[in-house]
Formats: C-alpha cells, structure tokens, sequence
C-alpha cells in the first residue's frame, strides 16, 4: 500500500492511499489534486471516506465522484452531498480489501467521525480528520469540551504505532504553542527541531504516530503534572470553573 498526503490549499492534506491499482481518498476540500494523483499514480478510485462536513474536506466530492464513480462513506449525522453511505461509530468500511473500523469523535463537529484500520504495511493507520493534529487538536465548533477530550482518549489508546493522518499542516504552529506549555519537555523540543526540519525541506509533518502525540501533545497530557501546571498559570479560575482540557483549548484559541 502506497501512503500519499496530497497538499490542497493553504494547508490542506487530502490522503489517498492505494494498492498499486486501485485507491481511496479521505476528506477530498479540492477535485483536482486528487484527479490529478490518480492520473499519476495510474490507480482507479474505488471509495471516498469522510470525516466531517466541512467545505474544506467535502468540496471536491461531486467532481470526484462524477469522474471515478467511486463510492462516498460520511458520517451519519452530518450533511455531506449525496449519495452517501452513512456510517456512525461501531460500523465498518471495507476498501482495497481492507477493513476500517470508525469511530464517533464528536467535538469539532457534532457528527465527526474517524477511520482506523489495524494493519497496512502490518502498521495500524487512522485517517481523524479534524479531531486529532501533530501537537494539537481540533477547534470546537459544535461540540463540547467534555466531547472532544473523551474523543482524544479514545484515539490515544489506539496502538503506539498508529500512523496518524491528520488533515492539516498544523504542526510547527502547534508546536510553539506546546513548548509554551512544557518549556522543559525534552521529546516536544526535539520533536519540534525534526519538524523545522522537514518543513525547511518543503516535506510534510504527517503522518504521526500515537505514541509520539501521546509524548509531546498537550491536549492528550491534561492528566500529566506539567501540564495541568502551566493551564493553573495561565487562569486559575478557567481551571477551577471549566476543567484543564477546556482551558488549555481556550488558551489555545487567543495564542499567537
């Protein structure tokens, strides 16, 4: 299976992954970067997943379909253009042969969904959309606080080795942020020094692994000392009415 982040906009990913001859997209905003990929990796598009309605990961759905005639996976609750195979957490998705369990990741949006498959290249993959970046997470639209860190629990104990496809090229902004709040994280630091690297390079962040957010992303540590620490620094009292996770998000949203 060939693993491939597709730049789309300022700092879009589109994911397509194939197997030589046939492929899968996930969160497709722009027709033509996935056209064009199909063209040039010479595969045929069998399905589209989504994981969430917003117009930067569904805007290039009709185009696609109305070119490859691949099928259109979304999530249950929210409005993606038809047609549309639903599916809600607990279902599955079968494609190139492969078997996606998805999971309900409310939180930035109310419906968002992921798609986690144990074994490609014999390494677990997830595709989460918007719920789960390189250091960081979603903003929340729709859902509530108490949403989104039940739905980052979740992804955090999928395997350590879980490749993480994130749909944004977020990172090194993320990164600022998270050594604002563990300065004396070793494995954030030289996490953030690879990052820079691969960036200088014009090469993407993603994808990450599990274990590595679980070491150097600050909303999958609310529970850890450092941590809670710095969110106490920075309001007491959002602590106190809110709880660490919705304050470090708050502080997260007005960090420049």
């Amino acid at each position: 299976m060939k693993l491939i982040p597709l730049p789309a906009f300022s700092d879009n990913y589109i994911w397509l992954l194939h197997n030589g001859h046939h492929a899968v997209v996930v969160d497709p905003g722009a027709s033509q970067p996935v056209l064009d990929a199909l063209v040039r990796e010479q595969v045929q598009l069998e399905a589209i997943l989504v994981t969430h309605h917003h117009a930067d990961h569904t805007g290039g759905i009709d185009a696609i379909r109305q070119a490859t005639g691949a099928t259109v996976y979304g999530p249950a609750r929210e409005s993606i253009p038809a047609p549309l195979v639903k599916r809600s957490g607990g279902d599955a998705v079968t494609v190139l042969d492969l078997a996606f369990h998805v999971i309900d990741v409310p939180g930035h949006t109310a419906g968002h969904i992921a798609y986690y498959c144990p074994a490609v290249n014999l390494q677990p993959l997830l595709f989460c959309g918007d719920t789960l970046f390189s250091g960081g997470c979603g903003r929340l639209f729709e859902g509530t606080p108490e949403q989104m860190l039940a739905s980052l629990t979740t992804l955090s104990e999928l395997p350590n080795d879980t490749q993480v496809c994130c749909t944004h090229e977020y990172t090194l902004a993320n990164l600022k942020f998270a050594r604002e709040v563990e300065p004396d994280n070793q494995a954030l630091r030289d996490y953030q020094h690879y990052c820079q690297g691969l960036r200088s390079k014009a090469l993407p962040t993603l994808p990450s692994t599990v274990g590595q957010e679980r070491t150097i992303n600050p909303f999958l540590r609310t529970h850890t000392p450092s941590v809670i620490a710095s969110v106490l620094r920075y309001d007491a009292s959002a602590v106190e009415l809110h709880g660490v996770f919705a304050s470090l998000r708050e502080w997260k949203n007005i960090y420049r």
